[in-house]
């Protein structure tokens, strides 16, 4: 497969078992998702030549459907990342314009679909990492629910965010695939028994659709916002009752996500040290140094940067300074949403808040690239769906609009997607 896009790590392919919803049809596979005997990697030189036993949940009702793996797609670095760029592979590539980045972290699989090599891919959304890239790339990402969907087989970055969601060229395949993959898994404690029938239809008439007016605030592209108003104002005409809200503590998010997601990263990357995970430590240094040394030449910078902030957040004299009061700014957080979505059906605004920057425009500022996943980050801080679906072009690039729905709401976001969808 020539992959113009940068968008595969590994282009092996693995056909399902038999007939099903998804008989022939292939689907690529973020790198952080296990896959039986495929290398998986995390796009991180640590994990060079792992080789998992077995397949995480995803696959297996992938495979039980009859889906073909296409292969493991670019992403950044143990999902750290707003652009694809922190990944061991390299950058990858917009297709509507490849000076540009994808987004993150799951870049390579929203790239393989734009660019036509797949219809379905899947990728993992940890703070915006499935509807980054589908916004900035022109294709539907799907966040699902915290516990709809098994995290059994995902590499755990950030364990009390992360969600597998389908990356798709259209509604009704993120629907198609989100069926196949939602539902109870003994092996993950936090999934619950919610599947999903598929069934996805226009509707959006008579629905109350809450407009946050932090989505439009400060930071947001002009051109990005005249783009999302625009589809806002399609939804009003499809019989949609818009509704200003407001999420106080959405000015929280940011920093009350990256101090947790920062903390569990320190935990759950200690397992990367050159015993359990990553290449053999030399045996004749003290083993603070081999330890040291692995971690060093296995990990990239921004990996190493959420590691070493993590650590500090957690330890004594500063946990209940940053960590407890993450917590306790999630929660506020959490209330806001579920306050909005007591009266609204859902929630709208732009997923991102810009365009697809150039590439290396990000990178040399850390800062600024969090500073992107403004409008992602609360989604996943309240633990319910969304979705990207594209909605017009501002400064000759994709536009995402987010529709955010009450927890385990799927059916209702998907269903006003299509509305769009087929409207336009």
């Amino acid at each position: 497969m020539t992959d113009i896009y940068n968008a595969y790590i590994n282009t092996t392919e693995v056909k399902g078992n038999g007939s099903g919803i998804l008989s022939g049809i292939r689907v690529s596979i973020k790198d952080n998702i296990s896959t039986k005997d495929i290398e998986t990697t995390c796009a991180s030189k640590i994990l060079k030549g792992y080789i998992p036993p077995y397949d995480a949940h995803v696959i297996t009702r992938l495979k039980a459907q009859g889906a073909v793996i296409a292969g493991k797609t670019n992403m950044d670095e143990f999902g750290m990342g707003s652009t694809t760029e922190n990944s061991a592979f390299g950058a990858a590539l917009n297709p509507h314009d490849v000076t540009r980045v994808t987004g993150g972290s799951s870049g390579g699989s929203a790239a393989a679909v734009a660019g036509g090599l797949v219809s379905m891919a899947l990728g993992s959304d940890t703070g915006g990492s499935v509807r980054c890239p589908a916004a900035w790339c022109g294709v539907v990402g799907l966040k699902p629910s915290y516990g709809r969907v098994s995290r059994f087989g995902l590499i755990a970055y950030a364990n009390s965010f992360e969600q597998i969601g389908p990356m798709t060229t259209n509604v009704r395949d993120a629907a198609k695939l989100f069926s196949v993959i939602a539902g109870h898994d003994i092996k993950d404690s936090t999934s619950v028994n919610k599947p999903y029938d598929g069934n996805v239809v226009p509707e959006i008439s008579g629905k109350t659709i809450g407009i946050p007016k932090e989505y439009f605030g400060e930071g947001v592209d002009a051109g990005v916002a005249a783009e999302v108003r625009k589809a806002i104002g399609k939804l009003e005409e499809l019989g949609a009752n818009i509704v200003d809200v407001s999420l106080p503590s959405m000015k929280y998010a940011l920093p009350a996500y990256y101090v947790t997601c920062t903390c569990e990263a320190s935990s759950n990357l200690g397992r990367f040290d050159g015993v359990r995970f990553g290449p053999e430590p030399e045996m004749n240094l003290p083993w603070h140094d081999a330890y040291t040394k692995v971690r060093e030449a296995g990990f990239g910078a921004e990996v190493r940067r959420r590691i070493l902030l993590g650590t500090f957040a957690l330890s004594a004299g500063y946990y209940g300074k940053y960590y407890v009061k993450a917590q306790h700014a999630k929660q506020l957080i959490a209330k806001d949403f579920a306050a909005a979505l007591e009266t609204c059906d859902m929630l709208a605004g732009p997923t991102m808040p810009n365009i697809a920057p150039k590439i290396g425009e990000l990178t040399a500022d850390p800062l600024q690239m969090y500073q992107a996943d403004i409008l992602t980050v609360p989604v996943n801080i309240a633990g319910i769906p969304a979705i990207s679906v594209p909605c017009g072009i501002a400064h000759k690039m994709p536009v995402g609009l987010q529709l955010m729905g009450r927890m385990f709401g799927e059916e209702t976001i998907l269903n006003a997607a299509l509305a769009y969808e087929e409207a336009v």
